[in-house]
């Protein structure tokens, strides 16, 4: 029996986090997979904080594995984007199910470690920096939602 190094099985556990968030569910009679976050999507709120922080995790995992800034940056604006369209109620989970920045995220990872050195020192600056906006783009687009979902609230019981 093999024994994976510590960084295969974190990318593996990486790896396996993705495809619960972005494939993980067969859609009947096709070849289309979705996964939680689009479902976690319809929660107002509460929904897109798990799938967000779950999706800060890979990045933060990504770049304490020592991948390029320029590559962080990459997975930064992968997330930035699923969650700015995920910040639309339906719409957004219309998108999340066919941009899967998870799996995109997982593919930079994957494809840069190749060109990474497993002893390379990560800045810790660099890593809380990263986690401070990670976490202000989860709260700030959670926040986002819950103020277009009042202002649709708002404006159908006003019209009514």
């Amino acid at each position: 029996m093999s024994k994976l190094s510590p960084r295969k099985r974190k990318v593996t556990r990486l790896h396996r986090i993705s495809h619960i968030l972005d494939k993980a569910i067969p859609i009947p009679g096709t070849k289309w997979t979705i996964g939680l976050d689009p479902i976690l999507g319809l929660i107002p709120g509460g929904g897109d904080i798990v799938a967000g922080v779950l999706s800060a995790y890979i990045i933060i995992e990504s770049a304490r594995m020592g991948l390029k800034r320029k590559v962080i940056g990459q997975m930064v604006a992968n997330v930035l984007l699923d969650s700015l369209a995920g910040s639309v109620p339906i719409l957004g989970d219309v998108f999340d199910v066919t941009w899967k920045a998870n799996v995109r995220n997982i593919e930079l990872l994957e494809h840069h470690l190749n060109y990474t050195p497993e002893t390379k020192k990560v800045n810790p600056l660099f890593l809380f920096g990263l986690s401070l906006f990670l976490i202000l783009i989860v709260l700030g687009f959670t926040l986002l939602t819950w103020v277009i979902v009042m202002w649709v609230w708002k404006k159908n019981t006003v019209s009514n």
